[in-house]
């Protein structure tokens, strides 16, 4: 292997055996850390002086042979075949000192002299081995060489040490590799050595330059500094480290890159630390597990060895390249370090770490740890510290973590309030990535539940996730009922009115009359949401069910505001998703699609960075419903089409429907209807069909029955969303138009007297704020069944309520029918105009008109082109005569725009001048004509129009 950076101590043995060969003996001690290349020195020394006719020996100490006596000079003698008999006859006479193992090595555990006889016995042979030593050097230079001297037994010692006297005029050069500080016994040999005359070379770590040589040597050629940088940090510069890096790395490319460290450098870990002492691996097993707190004081009461040795030995480790002051370089070699411990050996130096830690008052997350690496709960205070090591885990967002440290502090507990509050807290940490991995924890409660024997945050989620699952809603009221108490806390009642408020939600039930409310209550969420935290000031989730229910009672700008503003300030460790959901499609359906879309967006990033899976996969699906009720249907289908990847069906629970209607409505809207039926395939949960999803569901599988010609069975899931929702909380469900979906199957089969009477009856849907949206589908469908001189008005109040809503895809199906009866009525002009704003307001590509065909092939009748026209008309003037052209009276334009009846008849006297238009029936055209923007091209650029002219 070759060498870098080892230049200048290679000249120095050079040179001592120079010395050496004109007669002078030398002494030489070379030191570094373990894999620093101390080793690989000498035998490339030994290599070099052997060709050149030296003698060379070597013989290698260990702390199995320091029982041995004169262990390194039998090696010495052996590889030099020469024999001792003295040292032979020892050898015979006392089999136990050296056990052969077949490499010339022997292994004895204690020396036990039998007499005086064998002391004088090992003094000769001694002597006689260090003659023949002397010997050798008479013909040529003698380069003895001895490995992990420090560890050399005491008659070896004493054997060279008189060697060393006696080669002062001899040509015997003498090489000492060893290490100034080395644990139990070193210390005593090194100082019997460095008191002889002898020549120090010290091998340090590799320099940042010597890592970036020895790296380019192996990829052949330079190698970018950050690269080096990186191996230099991770080793400290031992070769040994660098080099099994650099085998561990290979397995990805064949130039070096990151540092990857696998086997081969926890196997050069091992390596080093192996060749130590055993206190270097203990002290290092409890370096790795105290991690940051790690200090003298603190490894030395882990690993019960002195302070003195934690700081010889730290030093030698970190002259080793393993350590960088009290921490390990890489983790890698803490955790080679502790797979090596016994498994009851590392237990207990968790656990110490542990004891130590707590009693130091550091923070409970790092307790915490090692308990959990010890497996064991350290009483009394090992429960509490888990608890709260669990809390502060989940609030830093790693669920895995804290659940660990739940489960191993429910294990031994045995009290059953307790265990009660451990259960709930790991059914909420699992619900957070994954509700159905919730069910092994949370089902453990629900008899707890029913014999209130939770308190009301533990219930609240109990029954929560009852809901999310579909059990029994009657039996979730029952609790409800219950738990709701005149003399529980605000809180306590507001969290069980939030699980109320879920249920009509999900379920479109009746409210659960409270005790001692009043008797008169409607039953509506809005009774079981007043009061509480919000009250006394408290924001976020406490104050969102209250602001939540005057939103679906009552949609003003300062109540929909309010709703925005506790979602923004929202925190996740306490944000229930279900009421976030609601308080979206709420503002959505508040003909506030964009705002609502804004704050969703923004909670997408905050549970995306948060890593909350459950959270983001529902915020996703609500994302989808809102682009849809936009009338957004590519963004519709990718959102609800990612929501579905997000979690199994288990996982969704009787939620799935949200998402899978939403995706089912969009692909048969974009004419996907291959796509809309392999979604269909999908095998639901019974439960689902109680529920809104349910509902969802059903109404978007009829929709796509209906495009695909199947309106009887279409019919059939319209009338089952029908009966599920005639009796629900109108007040919940308002934006849902299942009366126009039943109207539209109803036109679609023939049934025209029943179909209008459906569509009549959703335009009469009354309410606090009835749905826009809604409304305006109807009256689009009672238009199509009207004669076409009343079908233009009850489009343009259509056109109205589709605009105000945002569903910019119906509005472009409301302006394609209007569009058909201008033709229908022979106004061809204005039907083209029409036409046209169909196009433009279409979120998701032109919208098929009535008249198909016909209208494109009007707009390209060759009619002069003006770019320049357009700047005739101001934009209050181009704003009125768009109206005028689409048929609007002068009294509804002024309506729409808030300007008096005077203001527009002045506007359009003005139009008709620069236009020459000589009546309002020759518009139509001249807008075309001239290209002159309208005010349904602002709305499909994103703008909406001014409200005073």
């Amino acid at each position: 292997m070759r060498l870098f950076e080892r230049s200048r101590e290679a000249n120095t043995l050079a040179k001592a055996f120079d010395a050496c060969s004109a007669g002078i003996g030398q002494f030489v001690i070379i030191t570094g850390g373990p894999g620093s290349g101390k080793s690989e020195l000498v035998h490339d020394t030994l290599k070099t002086v052997g060709e050149v006719g030296a003698t060379v020996l070597l013989a290698t100490a260990s702390p199995a042979r320091t029982e041995q006596p004169l262990s390194v000079f039998r090696q010495l003698l052996r590889d030099a075949e020469v024999s001792c008999a003295t040292l032979e006859q020892l050898a015979s006479t006392h089999p136990g000192w050296y056990q052969e193992d077949g490499g010339g090595t022997g292994v004895i555990e204690e020396r036990d002299w039998p007499n005086v006889d064998s002391e004088r016995a090992v003094a000769r042979a001694a002597e006689e081995a260090t003659a023949a030593l002397i010997e050798l050097s008479a013909e040529r230079p003698l380069v003895i060489a001895v490995d992990d001297a420090h560890l050399m037994d005491d008659d070896s010692l004493a054997a060279m040490l008189s060697l060393l006297h006696r080669i002062r005029k001899k040509r015997i050069l003498v090489l000492c590799v060893s290490w100034e500080q080395s644990g139990v016994r070193g210390p005593v040999v090194h100082r019997q050595l460095i008191r002889q005359p002898h020549e120090r070379v010290r091998i340090a770590p590799l320099t940042e330059d010597g890592v970036a040589a020895l790296l380019g040597r192996h990829a052949g050629g330079p190698v970018p500094r950050e690269t080096s940088d990186a191996y230099h940090r991770a080793t400290g510069g031992n070769p040994m480290l660098v080099h099994a890096l650099l085998d561990d790395s290979a397995r990805f490319g064949s130039e070096p890159g990151e540092p990857v460290a696998s086997s081969a450098y926890r196997q050069a870990v091992l390596t080093c630390l192996g060749s130590t002492s055993p206190a270097h691996t203990r002290i290092g097993a409890a370096i790795a597990v105290l991690g940051d707190f790690a200090s003298a004081r603190t490894v030395a009461l882990v690993s019960g060895d002195s302070p003195t040795t934690v700081l010889e030995t730290v030093s030698v480790l970190n002259s080793s390249g393993l350590l960088s002051d009290y921490g390990f370089r890489h983790p890698a070699a803490a955790e080679a370090v502790l797979n090596e411990l016994p498994e009851n050996d590392l237990a207990r130096i968790n656990t110490d770490a542990a004891q130590l830690l707590y009693q130091s008052g550091a923070p409970e997350r790092d307790v915490a740890a090692r308990l959990l690496a010890a497996d064991e709960v350290v009483q009394p205070w090992g429960p509490k510290v888990l608890r709260g090591a669990a809390d502060l885990a989940l609030g830093a967002d790693n669920v895995r973590e804290s659940m660990s440290y739940l489960r191993l502090a429910l294990r031994d507990r045995t009290d059953e309030h307790d265990r009660h509050r451990l259960l709930a807290a790991l059914g909420r940490a699992a619900w957070r990535v994954n509700p159905a991995a919730a069910e092994a924890s949370l089902a453990q409660l629900r008899r707890a539940v029913f014999d209130g024997c939770l308190d009301a945050d533990d219930a609240a989620t109990v029954l929560r996730y009852m809901l999310w699952q579909g059990e029994d809603s009657d039996q979730v009221a029952i609790a409800i009922g219950a738990l709701s108490s005149p003399v529980a806390s605000d809180r306590d009642n507001q969290s069980i009115a939030e699980v109320e408020f879920i249920r009509q939600w999900f379920y479109g039930v009746p409210g659960v009359r409270r005790p001692g409310g009043p008797d008169e209550s409607d039953g509506t969420a809005s009774d079981h949401c007043d009061g509480g935290p919000a009250a006394n000031g408290e924001v976020g989730l406490a104050g969102l069910s209250p602001k939540l229910a005057q939103l679906i009672a009552g949609a003003s700008d300062e109540v929909v505001a309010s709703v925005v503003q506790s979602l923004q300030g929202l925190q996740l460790d306490r944000m229930k998703p279900e009421l976030v959901a609601m308080s979206l499609l709420a503002i959505a359906h508040t003909d506030r699609g964009g705002t609502a879309a804004e704050v969703c967006e923004t909670l997408l990033a905050y549970a995306a960075r948060r890593k909350a899976t459950t959270w983001h996969a529902l915020l996703t699906a609500v994302r989808a419903e809102i682009a849809l009720l936009q009338g957004d249907l590519e963004t519709a289908d990718a959102k609800s089409a990612e929501a579905l990847d997000m979690m199994h069906t288990r996982g969704w629970g009787v939620l799935i429907g949200l998402p899978l209607g939403t995706a089912v409505f969009a692909n048969t809207a974009l004419g996907r209807h291959d796509r809309a039926a392999e979604l269909l395939e999908r095998e639901l949960p019974d439960a689902v069909f109680r529920t809104v999803f349910g509902v969802q569901y059903l109404r978007a599988r009829g929709h796509h029955y209906l495009a695909t010609d199947r309106a009887f069975a279409g019919l059939s899931d319209f009338e089952t969303c029908g009966r599920l929702l005639r009796d629900a909380n109108a007040e919940l469900h308002k934006g849902i138009p299942w009366r126009a979906d039943l109207a539209e199957a109803n036109l679609r089969i023939g049934r025209t007297k029943t179909a209008r009477e459906w569509a009549e009856a959703q335009v009469e849907v009354g309410g606090s704020r009835p749905s826009s949206r809604a409304r305006g589908v109807a009256l689009r469908l009672l238009a199509q069944m009207s004669r076409p001189n009343v079908r233009t008005s009850l489009l343009h109040e259509a056109i109205d309520l589709l605009r105000a809503s945002g569903d910019r895809r119906e509005l472009a199906v409301a302006f394609s029918d209007l569009s058909a009866t201008h033709y229908e009525l022979g106004d061809y002009a204005r039907a083209r105009l029409v036409a046209r704003h169909a196009a433009q307001v279409s979120a998701t590509g032109p919208v098929e008109a009535a008249v198909g065909s016909r209208l494109v092939a009007l707009e390209h009748l060759g009619l002069p082109e003006e770019p320049g026209a357009a700047m005739l008309l101001t934009d209050a003037e181009c704003r009125v005569a768009g109206l005028a052209a689409l048929g609007y009276s002068n009294r509804e334009i002024s309506r729409r725009i808030h300007v008096t009846m005077s203001t527009v008849e002045q506007h359009l006297t003005r139009v008709y001048r620069k236009l020459k238009v000589a009546s309002r029936a020759d518009l139509p055209s001249k807008m075309l004509e001239h290209r002159i923007p309208t005010l349904s091209d602002h709305f499909a650029s994103g703008e909406t129009a001014a409200p005073a002219v």
